[in-house]
């Protein structure tokens, strides 16, 4: 079965506030053993338009990133997140090996 993957690209509006849903969301990363192939960090924006930070975790399979967001503690985080910052997120199944 193929690794997913979560790609989200977020515009951060309370970046004060925006480590508590980091905290809280890893709670969930922790439970689903998500691995952070992207978080942050410098970027180019070649062709259309983009946001401040860029992320992308890996997952072992769909249903585990399904999972994840779906879980009480990432909604839990999501609240929070909602709260401070806009973000588009997708889950995504990576090639197959």
């Amino acid at each position: 079965m193929p690794k997913a993957y979560w790609i989200a690209r977020v515009s951060i509006r309370d970046k004060q506030r925006y480590p508590e849903y980091l905290a809280a969301a890893n709670v969930a990363f922790k439970k689903y053993d998500a691995r952070f192939v992207v978080r942050g960090g410098p970027f180019e924006t070649m062709e259309g338009s983009s946001c401040e930070r860029n992320v992308v975790v890996e997952f072992r399979d769909r249903p585990a990133a399904i999972a994840c967001y779906q879980s009480p503690e990432y909604q839990k985080a999501l609240a929070i997140r909602q709260l401070h910052a806009d973000a588009d997120l997708i889950i995504i199944e990576g090639v197959a090996d």
